[in-house]
């Protein structure tokens, strides 16, 4: 595999001289050396996207052949189905299982683009007002595009990104995040080889600043689209007003996962877990804010401390493990910051809260399942997205407060919750002020639906056919089949 940067067709190591290991998170062994871009590489990854959008093939193809490519793409991803999972679990600690889910649906996406681009793109006739005249609303590819990736789903946020963009008939420069580097690499070598011109897909490897600092800050990039934390996506907001780039932001969530006393508890615990300890927490939909009604608090409770003291962490490559560790030293300091402010504010520790004794767990980034009781909304561990194994849990008493206290956030990204009463079913639904809300389920995602968030989670969506608007211009065309003079003026 490439370990360098792909710039108008090229692999190169860049202009600088710097590279960065990239370790394996659950025994800190190094994986792989990779370039580190500079500013000027990324100057070079637009300008190269720049001419192939202006002057280049890709968005003057027609959409049916753009589709065969990005299908392609979607059709090698299955292919190395195996190789790409590894890769991804190796990079981000999390299982191998999960990784291959993963895969599957990035897959699916570049498919689901490819289908739909061909249809969604058809120039449409409108009626016009106006006799002797055709109007015509045309669709056309927004341009260059600037598009970073985290580092909690390296290839899957990459792939909401890249094959809606590529669909549309954008050129693009990516930059996956500097420790998670190793699928984007990956399938960058798969494009290749599938076909892709030249600068259509342009690759930088590196830190935020200054790789993504000039993605957003360039006047030749036409769009930016990131996914990370909302102190970056303030800075991108401010960087883009430069020439006024189109802006699509998916900057996380603090997300209420409700259960009623009318719900099927034992299935409202199983999934209580599944909401939060997929990847350790490390999700942006994260079900980590666990309101009860007080009637099965402590039923519910008891249920959920005993099944999560039995969850097994480990290498994320081995079969049966369950968990695997947070990301890096630093995140899980800052997790673990966040488990001591719990305590510090009044809340109850009641389960987990530090490492793990295994000696075979030393040396990676874990942290114990915790569950915290006796919270309430004003607790900053309440408030505040941890991104680790961490649930906090609050009681209510009606259905009016659990929506008051649900909608108590300064995030709206994602919300679930539990009833069998169909009138609540709706009241809820409506109520709740979020971008995705889940009815006796949690954590449910697919391409055909569109994904993103009310207030600081974010602006623009991602998936679905509103995933594709991000990408595209509307143009009207208006052509009189008759002109006539007005002879208004100097008659």
């Amino acid at each position: 595999m490439n370990q360098g940067l792909y710039i108008n067709g090229e692999w190169t190591m860049g202009r600088g001289v710097a590279s960065r290991e990239i370790i394996n998170p659950f025994n800190r062994k190094v994986i792989a050396t990779v370039a580190e871009g500079t500013r000027e590489d990324t100057q070079d990854a637009i300008a190269a996207a720049r001419e192939a959008f202006d002057y280049g093939p890709w968005p003057r193809l027609k959409a049916s052949e753009r589709a065969a490519l990005v299908r392609a793409l979607g059709d090698a991803v299955q292919e190395h189905r195996e190789e790409l999972a590894s890769l991804e679990s190796l990079d981000t600690g999390k299982t191998l299982e999960e990784s291959r889910w993963d895969m599957d649906d990035i897959a699916g996406i570049f498919r689901y683009y490819a289908d739909i681009a061909v249809t969604d793109m058809a120039d449409a006739p409108i009626d016009s007002p106006v006799a002797d005249s055709t109007s015509t609303i045309v669709r056309e590819p927004v341009g260059v595009c600037g598009q970073i990736s985290p580092w909690n789903y390296p290839l899957l946020q990459a792939s909401w990104k890249m094959a809606p963009a590529l669909a549309a008939g954008c050129t693009l420069v990516i930059k996956p995040s500097e420790i998670t580097p190793l699928t984007t690499i990956r399938i960058t070598e798969l494009a290749q080889e599938v076909g892709f011109p030249r600068g259509v897909i342009n690759l930088v490897l590196g830190a935020g600043n200054p790789v993504g600092a000039e993605l957003a800050e360039s006047l030749d990039v036409d769009l930016i689209s990131f996914t990370g934390g909302i102190e970056t996506g303030r800075k991108i907001m401010q960087a883009a007003s430069g020439n006024a780039k189109k802006i699509a932001l998916e900057l996380g969530g603090k997300n209420p996962n409700i259960v009623f006393a009318d719900a099927n508890l034992e299935t409202a615990v199983d999934y209580a877990l599944n909401a939060v300890f997929f990847h350790a927490g490390q999700i942006c939909s994260a079900g980590a804010r666990l309101l009860l009604e007080s009637s099965i608090h402590d039923d519910f409770v008891f249920a959920l401390r005993a099944r999560m003291e039995r969850i097994v962490i480990g290498n994320g490559m081995t079969e049966g493990t369950q968990m695997g560790p947070l990301i890096s030293e630093q995140h899980r300091d800052k997790v673990e910051r966040a488990i001591q402010l719990g305590r510090q504010e009044g809340a109850t520790l009641l389960s987990g809260g530090t490492r793990p004794t295994n000696p075979e767990l030393q040396d990676g980034f874990f942290v114990l399942p915790t569950l915290f009781t006796d919270c309430t909304s004003s607790m900053r561990i309440v408030q505040e997205e941890v991104f680790g194994p961490v649930i906090t849990v609050e009681r209510f008493e009606s259905e009016d407060e659990a929506l008051r206290l649900a909608n108590d956030t300064t995030y709206g990204l994602s919300a679930g919750f539990w009833t069998n009463d169909a009138q609540r079913q709706q009241r809820m639904s409506r109520g709740l002020r979020f971008g995705t809300v889940w009815v006796n389920d949690f954590n449910v995602y697919f391409v055909q639906a569109p994904w993103g968030g009310y207030k600081q989670s974010g602006i623009g969506r991602e998936l679905g056919r509103a995933g594709l608007e991000e990408y595209l211009e509307t143009k009207h065309v208006f052509q009189n089949l008759a002109p006539k003079s007005l002879n208004w003026f100097g008659r």
